[in-house]
This record gives structure tokens, C-alpha cells and sequence, in this order.
């Protein structure tokens, strides 16, 4: 089996995560009938996803201080 590479694996913890929220969104929804707890549940994909992006990311240096340090 192959290995996967490292920035699969840094990103696979919010998407399984993303994936059993929504799993259990839809099991509060349809199967328990609890629809707005399935709507709450529900709205944790998006912020999931967006945390990983957030952490994931990389830290950007704004031009004016790239500026600044190729003048100095």
C-alpha cells in the first residue's frame, strides 16, 4: 500500500471529521427527528473545513514588508 503524502495526511483529520459531522447530522435529522439539532450539527461541516483551511494554511508576508526588507 502506498503512503500517502505528508499534506494529504495533515488535511485527512478535519476531513474525516467534516464527514462524521455530517453523518451525524443526518442520522439527528432523519433518523432521531431532531431537526434542529440536525440543522446545528449540520452547520459544524463548514466550520470544520474552514479550521483546517485556516491551520493548514501558510503564513503570507504582507508586500510592504518584503519591501522594506530587500531595501534595508
Amino acid at each position: 500500500m502506498h503512503k500517502l503524502p505528508a499534506s494529504v495526511r495533515l488535511k485527512m483529520p478535519f476531513i474525516i471529521a467534516g464527514f462524521v459531522s455530517f453523518l451525524f447530522s443526518v442520522w439527528l435529522y432523519f433518523v432521531k427527528d431532531e431537526t434542529t439539532a440536525g440543522i446545528f450539527v449540520g452547520l459544524w461541516v463548514p466550520s470544520i473545513h474552514s479550521l483546517g483551511t485556516l491551520l493548514l494554511s501558510p503564513v503570507v508576508e504582507p508586500v510592504r514588508l518584503q519591501r522594506e526588507r530587500l531595501n534595508a
